[in-house]
């Protein structure tokens, strides 16, 4: 599919705020991209698709995990949402013919993030968490650290996300433990 033929199909798929929440991840995306030095057409591509599975329900996305033989851990079997991301990356391929495997990656990782992230990765992370509509304590402090350091705005990005998930009573995903205890072990090791 081309941009325009992936953006009617979303627009079909998506609910109106999911489209323009999607819309604005592009453009913090394209922002992002530009200032770090990231391929801008990865970044527009895999922030487009980021969240083509998240208007799935909870039983379609796990029966096509299973399907996929995308691997379930307990956290998102209690939580299927989470798998949205993983399932977002097998229709990139599939629905899309996105065959890019770093933006599949960056579709995958968008919501828990991973260990070893690329800047990709980092940076549809960070678009998803920051584009203009998103408000909560704590964001202008993300915004304005991306501006200038990557590692540093994904460490406040995940370690806020980690204190709300706590904080709701929710699950903490392992991926994003080990994301943020990577990204600090890395940073210490440079600093």
């Amino acid at each position: 599919m081309n941009w325009a033929e992936i953006i009617t199909d979303l627009e079909n798929k998506l609910s109106s705020k999911r489209f323009r929440h999607t819309i604005n991840v592009v453009a913090a995306a394209e922002q992002l991209a530009s200032h770090f030095g990231v391929d801008l057409n990865q970044a527009r591509l895999a922030a487009l698709l980021h969240d083509c599975a998240k208007n799935m329900s909870d039983e379609k996305l796990l029966g096509y995990a299973k399907e996929h033989r995308i691997k379930v851990d307990r956290v998102s079997r209690y939580d299927p949402q989470l798998l949205h991301g993983p399932v977002g990356a097998v229709l990139v391929k599939e629905r899309y013919g996105i065959t890019d495997a770093a933006i599949q990656r960056a579709v995958c990782y968008h919501t828990t993030g991973c260990k070893k992230m690329s800047a990709l990765e980092k940076i549809i992370y960070l678009a998803d968490y920051i584009e203009k509509d998103r408000s909560f304590p704590g964001i202008d402090a993300i915004r304005e650290a991306a501006e200038i350091d990557l590692d540093r705005a994904l460490i406040l990005a995940l370690t806020n996300s980690i204190c709300h998930v706590a904080q709701t009573g929710a699950l903490l995903h392992k991926h994003t433990l080990e994301a943020r205890n990577d990204l600090l072990i890395k940073t210490r090791n440079v600093r």
